[in-house]
């Protein structure tokens, strides 16, 4: 057969004999690898382990440690229950199944409606197919034998899928015992090496996400290699359902969603509280980085959508309304907005950078089946700034960025990862100039001791970015950062600057947000905090609890002292016992509760508990604000 040269990630290469199989070629590393692979990336393009080798080539074999290797572990999974439900179910038709971030799901079209006590008998089912340890096997067709195959079967999704394939697609088909599905794959060897499954819940979704299209039934599952993982993430989303910031938001009386209004948030006065701390931390922060704010309209003419381009590739998610018989759109993203404003003057090297940032309110329009809480809205509030730069400054600038990240991140406890996406197949702009880009993001990353994952080709048209992947404090992964080389933007609407030599010159473009999305961010420190707030977050920071109605007045006294200090204290003047009002104030988790009573009163002084702890003492009233005002201060 003659040899090929293997070489694996760590740059040691091997002689294997051409057409082993990647399985075998796991098993000739190690034992360990033999068992934990599953999956393998062969030149950059993930394949399963029965995959032949037939030339040289760079390997590396990925575990459930891998995203790659759980996207596959979990892709399987989605062929398991298919495969379960089709045999419990008669007249099922198989919609698509893929994995997703954290598991997997399967659509299907069903005359039986699935209730949550069929979830239990349909992973009873899953969890037979496994102990069976399927090889999962790929097979390639034809595109008339694929679709003969399954007219055979009755299902109509799969044969549109395969009219919707290019003429000349390679066709492949994953065969497991005597179930047969349409995927591209890859797979895990058999259905053995999904240990542990968990179904989770049941939802509607239309066929290729198309209003127009029939209504499936979505179910929802997760898998892992170790029950032990399983039961870590089951306790994890346990936690999540207690922290779940729409159950919250309504408990603490933060935020709601109206039938009215569906997608566009209403903020409670408390709720508003939160807000404009943010607001506040956000502006001073941008001072102190050398921002200049800007506000930019709404509503504005459709030939800037035109000239953009969101005319012609985001038109689907916008809304729009006609003003003296002329078009005009709500605007998706605040950058041409942006844009205009540095138009608005002729500018110099020198001038550069000019950094802007904005608050900026956009529309976006989401299908009602995405909408959830805070997290997906149709309204919301982008933090955008906008950098014009010269190509020297592109290095330093992405670095003050990220101190400005670190900065915003470590006020609420978050700590992230960075991912850096470069250039895409379908992109503007030449090699030369997606380089010189990219290598000023990688440099900045590297210069700052920042480790970063590469995401090969997953970068705008426009542009390479850095994507930044916060973790709470229960474990959950948010991107909300990002920070985007915009090369298309300039171009467009002719955007200059005069350089040394007298002559225009095309500036540079930075795109980034910190928070994101505001609502979206305020939703994440909801379910980060559990709802108690630091205090200089807090709506509430101090509720005075006076024991009898004779000690109200100094409990009002107190307020309002504490007000003109800046302190936000309310009064609890309900006719109650001091037990249920502090329980009252625990639901309501508030950082410091004062109990006033006789003795307070005669020696002017309040009795504190603080949040998490309990009853710490009396004190005197400015001893006690003295205390708060450097907690507040410090954002702790």
């Amino acid at each position: 057969m003659g040899k090929i040269k293997m070489t694996l990630k760590d740059g040691a290469a091997r002689e294997v004999e051409m057409g082993i199989t990647l399985a075998e070629a796991a098993k000739s590393i190690s034992r360990n690898l033999e068992k934990t692979a599953l999956v393998a990336k062969v030149d950059g393009q993930v394949v399963d382990l029965a995959t032949k080798l037939e030339k040289d080539a760079a390997v590396e074999f990925l575990t459930f440690e891998d995203e790659e290797g759980k996207a596959a572990l979990r892709h399987t999974s989605s062929h398991i229950l298919a495969q379960a439900v089709k045999r419990l179910y008669d007249d099922v038709k198989l919609g698509i199944g893929p994995s997703i971030a954290n598991g997997f799901y399967y659509d299907f079209d069903t005359p039986h409606t699935f209730t949550p006590e069929d979830l239990g008998k349909i992973q009873t089912e899953m969890e037979k197919i496994v102990k069976e340890n399927l090889t999962l096997e790929r097979i390639t067709v034809s595109r008339d034998e694929a679709i003969k195959l399954f007219n055979e079967q009755g299902e109509g999704y799969k044969q549109e899928l395969i009219h919707d394939l290019p003429l000349d697609a390679e066709i492949s088909l994953y065969k497991q015992g005597d179930f047969v599905d349409l995927c591209a794959g890859p797979h895990v060897p058999s259905t053995g090496r999904v240990k542990a499954i968990k179904l989770q819940n049941i939802a509607g979704a239309y066929w290729r996400g198309d209003e127009k299209r029939k209504m499936l039934q979505r179910i929802y599952g997760t898998s892992f290699e170790k029950k032990a993982d399983l039961d870590a993430y089951i306790t994890m989303m346990e936690e999540a359902a207690k922290r779940d910031h729409r159950k919250l938001g309504r408990e603490l009386d933060l935020f709601s969603i109206q039938e009215e209004g569906p997608g566009f948030p209403f903020f409670h006065p408390k709720g508003m509280v939160i807000r404009n701390e943010l607001e506040n931390f956000w502006r001073k922060i941008h001072v102190k980085y050398g921002y200049q704010e800007i506000k930019t309209p709404i509503i504005l003419h459709q030939k800037l959508w035109q000239q953009s381009g969101h005319w012609d590739h985001y038109r689907e998610n916008m809304y729009f309304t006609k003003i003296d018989g002329e078009g005009y759109a709500v605007k998706p993203m605040n950058c041409p907005g942006g844009i205009l404003v540095y138009r608005t003057q002729h500018h110099s090297y020198r001038d550069l950078p000019l950094r802007t940032c904005e608050l900026g309110l956009v529309h976006r329009h989401e299908i009602s089946g995405a909408l959830h809480g805070l997290m997906r809205v149709r309204s919301f509030t982008q933090d955008d700034a906008h950098i014009f730069m010269l190509p020297s400054q592109i290095k330093a600038e992405i670095k003050k960025v990220i101190e400005l990240f670190n900065t915003v991140y470590s006020v609420f406890g978050l700590s992230y990862h960075a991912e850096l996406s470069t250039k895409p197949e379908k992109a503007m702009g030449s090699d030369e100039v997606w380089e010189t880009a990219t290598n000023a993001l990688k440099e900045a990353l590297e210069e700052l001791k920042m480790p970063f994952k590469i995401n090969p080709g997953d970068g705008a048209f426009y542009g390479p970015k850095i994507d930044f992947h916060l973790k709470d404090s229960i474990g959950r992964t948010w991107q909300c950062g990002t920070i985007q080389l915009d090369m298309l933007m300039p171009e467009k609407f002719d955007l200059n600057y005069i350089g040394e030599d007298g002559l225009k010159h095309r500036p540079v473009m930075i795109h980034r947000v910190a928070y994101g999305s505001l609502e979206r961010f305020i939703g994440i420190l909801i379910e980060h905090f559990a709802g108690a707030f630091p205090i200089w977050l807090a709506p509430v920071q101090v509720k005075i609890l006076p024991i009898s109605e004779r000690h109200a007045d100094y409990a009002k006294e107190i307020a309002q002292i504490m007000r003109d200090k800046d302190i936000r204290a309310e009064v609890d003047e309900r006719n109650e016992k001091i037990g249920y009002k502090i329980r009252e104030g625990q639901l309501e988790k508030v950082p410091y509760m004062l109990v006033v009573g006789d003795k307070e009163t005669e020696t002017r002084t309040v009795a504190v508990r603080k949040r998490g702890q309990g009853d710490i003492g009396a004190m005197p009233i400015d001893r006690f604000m003295t205390t708060a005002l450097a907690e507040i201060g410090s954002k702790n």
